[in-house]
């Protein structure tokens, strides 16, 4: 099982890179959860977790130590830049080598072949997050939020899908990943264990099921914050995270989505 930490940059008080209308924080935590989404429901033998599932504030800290608590096999910190400038870069730990140079260069050139941005180069940084973490990691650097013409890809919800396409599948060859059995269908059954009006309440329920082994995420869809444990294309899947979590003690139900 591939244990893959997804880090979205920045994140409440620390709002990033500003600019052209849109701030790094949301664009940051809009990738990672979509590429969270990809890996669990395409992909077999495979768990995330993320540093952030909401606009929260998290330091560098919180974020390293958690990855290595868990004991992640692969770190992915999404970021976007500004300084002036076009296109993609990517960054691993100064004198570091493979395994961890061959995971970027896998996502690197996927997330360049998907998109066509400029490629800047596969680059090398002593980054708090690529160095004190105790697994392989990566700092995704996406477009300028400072460039009006990288801005305006970055306010498309279909350009930030091709962005998370490409992490999502350079991740998937980095780690041998096998694509799930969709059974033709093509639905999504996602395993639910709340519904809150109140976004505190959802977040507690949350962070319970991560202490128990759980990898849940808060999504607001249809006015209410509701908790999923996971995303799956096959339903036997859900089924199996379902009984987990009612072994755990949660109330769940599996929502189908076409």
């Amino acid at each position: 099982m591939a244990k893959i930490f997804i880090d979205p940059g920045h994140g409440g008080s620390d709002p990033g890179a500003v600019g052209n209308g849109i701030q790094e924080k949301d664009i940051t935590l809009r990738i990672s959860t979509m590429i969270r989404d990809m890996l669990v429901s395409e992909y077999e033998d495979v768990t995330v977790r993320m540093s952030r599932t909401s606009d929260e504030t998290v330091s560098l800290s919180e974020r390293s130590n958690a990855a290595n608590a868990w004991g992640a096999d692969y770190y992915v910190s999404v970021h976007v830049n500004a300084g002036g400038g076009t296109g993609f870069e990517s960054y691993v730990y100064s004198g570091t080598g493979a395994p961890t140079t061959t995971y970027q260069t896998a996502v690197h050139n996927r997330v360049i072949s998907l998109s066509n941005w400029d490629d800047r180069g596969k680059k090398k940084a002593n980054f708090h997050v690529l160095r004190e973490t105790n697994m392989p990691a990566i700092l995704t650097e996406n477009g300028f939020i400072d460039n009006a013409t990288d801005a305006n890809k970055l306010k498309s919800a279909s350009f930030l899908s091709t962005l998370a396409r490409g992490h999502t599948e350079g991740i998937a060859e980095a780690f041998n990943l096998n694509k799930r059995e969709t059974g033709g269908s093509g639905d999504l059954y996602k395993v639910q264990i709340g519904a809150f009006r109140n976004k505190a309440n959802a977040d507690s329920l949350a962070e319970q099921a991560r202490r128990d082994g759980l990898d849940a995420a808060v999504l607001f869809r249809d006015n209410m914050y509701k908790v999923q444990i996971g995303a799956f294309a096959n339903r036997a899947n859900a089924e199996a995270m379902e009984d987990r979590a009612k072994e755990a003690g949660y109330a769940t139900i599996i929502l189908t989505e076409s």
